[in-house]
C-alpha cells in the first residue's frame, strides 16, 4: 500500500505543480489589459507541465512548439511582464530528467536546446509589427544580436540546471527503490532457504526413519511368516503370528506411503496404475510413436508402488519428450509375471526439444521413489544408436 501511494504521489506532482503555475501566472498578471493571447500560451506550458511525468513526451514537444510559434508570431510573443512564463521549460525538463525513461532523459537536452534559443529569439528580435523586446523592457545597449545570444544562454543555463537536479533526483530515487527491493529480496531469500532447509531436513528424517522401520517391520513380517509356518495352519499361535505379519505388511506400507507424503510429493494415492493410459495416450497426441504393453496377471499394489510407478512412467516419458523429441518411438512395459512389477521404458529418437546441459535430477527422482517404494531403478542407453532405456523393479503386496 505504502509502495502505491508513493507512486501515486510521484505521479501527481507534475499535475500539481502544472496547476500552481497556471495559478500563480494568473495572480501575478491579474488586471492588466491585452493578455488574452497569453491565457493560451501559459494554458499550453502548464498543460506541458502537467504531463512531464505521464506524457513526457508529449511535454518537451510542447515546450519546443510553444516558443517557436511565438517566434514565428503565430503566437502572442512574452511581454515584459509575462516572459517568465519560460520558467515552464526548466520545470518540463527537469521532470523528465528524473524519469525512467533513459532515451528521453538524454532527448531532453537538445529538447532545451532549441526551446531556449526559440524563447530567446520571441523575446529578443523585433520585428516592424512589434518593435517591444528585451533591449526595450531593460534599456540594453548590447542589441538584438547581444540580447539573442545573453538570453538563449540564460534560458538553457536555467533549464540545464533544473535537468541536473531532475536526474540526481531521479537517480536517488531509483537507488533507495533498488535498495529496498534488495533488502525484500534478501529478506525473501533468507525466508525460503530456511523452508528449504527445514524440508531437506524432514526429507532426510523421513528417510531415515523408512529405512529404521521398514527393515525392522520386514524382518518381523519375515519372521512372522516363518513361525507361522512352523506352527502350522491352526491353532491361536499360528493365527497371532499370521496377524502380526498382516499388520506389519500394513504398517509397512503406511510407513511408505508417509515417507512420499512428507517429501512433498502430494497425497500417495493421487495418481495410479489407472492412469498410465492417459499418459501413453497424451504423447501420442504429442506426435510420439508410444504403447503401452503389459504382461502377466496383475496384481494389487500399494497406494504408494502404484504412485511411484505412476511417477516413474510419468517422468521417463516427458525425458523421452524433452531429450528425444515429439516424433520418438516409446515402449513401456509392465511385466507382473515375476515375484514383484517389473517396469521398464524403451525409447528411441534424435530430435531432442532442450539442449542437454548436465546430468539433471530426473533420473535420481525415479530411483529415489522406487527405492522408497521397497525396489530399485537403473537407466542408461541401450544397445541401439539414440536409444534409452529405463528398468525398474517393485515389490507387490502378494510378493511381500
Amino acid at each position: 500500500m505504502t509502495s502505491f501511494l508513493r507512486r501515486r504521489a510521484r505521479h501527481l506532482l507534475a499535475p500539481a505543480a502544472g496547476a500552481v503555475y497556471l495559478v500563480l501566472w494568473i495572480l501575478a498578471e491579474a488586471g492588466r489589459a491585452d493578455l488574452t493571447g497569453h491565457v493560451l500560451v501559459v494554458s499550453a506550458l502548464a498543460v506541458a507541465i502537467g504531463l512531464a511525468s505521464w506524457m513526457p513526451a508529449t511535454a518537451l514537444g510542447l515546450v519546443v512548439v510553444v516558443p517557436l510559434l511565438q517566434a514565428l508570431h503565430l503566437l502572442a510573443r512574452p511581454r515584459d511582464t509575462t516572459w517568465p512564463e519560460y520558467l515552464a521549460i526548466a520545470i518540463v525538463v527537469g521532470v523528465v530528467g528524473a524519469g525512467r525513461s533513459g532515451l528521453l532523459r538524454w532527448l531532453a537536452v537538445p529538447v532545451l536546446g532549441v526551446a531556449s534559443v526559440a524563447a530567446a529569439w520571441a523575446m529578443a528580435v523585433p520585428t516592424v509589427a512589434d518593435p517591444d523586446v528585451w533591449s526595450n523592457w531593460t534599456a540594453s545597449g548590447e542589441g538584438t544580436r547581444g540580447s539573442l545570444v545573453l538570453l538563449s544562454l540564460a534560458v538553457a543555463g536555467a533549464s540545464g540546471i533544473a535537468w541536473a537536479v531532475g536526474v540526481a533526483i531521479g537517480a536517488a530515487w531509483r537507488i533507495g527503490l533498488a535498495r529496498t527491493r534488495v533488502a525484500v529480496a534478501e529478506r525473501e531469500t533468507a525466508v525460503t532457504t530456511a523452508e528449504l532447509r527445514a524440508e531437506q531436513d524432514r526429507a532426510r528424517i523421513a528417510r531415515d526413519v523408512h529405512d529404521s522401520l521398514a527393515h525392522s517391520l520386514a524382518v518381523v513380517v519375515s519372521q512372522a511368516q516363518g513361525a507361522a509356518a512352523v506352527a502350522g495352519s491352526d491353532g491361536p499361535t499360528a493365527t497371532a503370528l499370521r496377524d502380526i505379519a498382516d499388520v506389519s505388511r500394513s504398517a509397512l506400507g503406511d510407513v511408505r506411503s508417509l515417507v512420499e507424503r512428507i517429501q512433498g510429493t502430494g497425497p500417495a494415492a493421487a495418481n495410479g496404475l489407472d492412469d498410465l493410459p492417459g499418459l501413453v495416450e497424451d504423447m501420442r497426441e504429442l506426435g510420439m510413436r508410444a504403447t503401452l504393453e503389459q504382461h502377466g496377471d496383475p496384481v494389487r499394489l500399494g497406494t504408494a508402488t502404484g504412485a511411484a510407478v505412476h511417477r516413474i512412467v510419468q517422468e521417463s516419458l516427458t525425458n523421452v519428450l524433452k531429450h528425444q523429441g515429439r516424433t520418438a518411438e516409446a515402449r513401456v512395459v509392465l511385466d507382473w509375471r515375476g515375484p514383484g512389477l517389473g517396469v521398464v521404458v524403451t525409447s528411441r529418437g534424435d530430435a531432442p526439444l532442450v539442449a542437454l546441459d548436465g546430468p539433471g535430477s530426473g533420473v535420481d527422482g525415479m530411483r529415489e521413489r522406487a527405492r522408497l517404494a521397497g525396489g530399485w531403478l537403473r537407466a542408461g542407453d541401450g544397445d541401439d544408436p539414440d536409444e534409452f532405456v529405463v528398468t525398474g523393479w517393485l515389490p507387490t503386496e502378494a510378493g511381500r
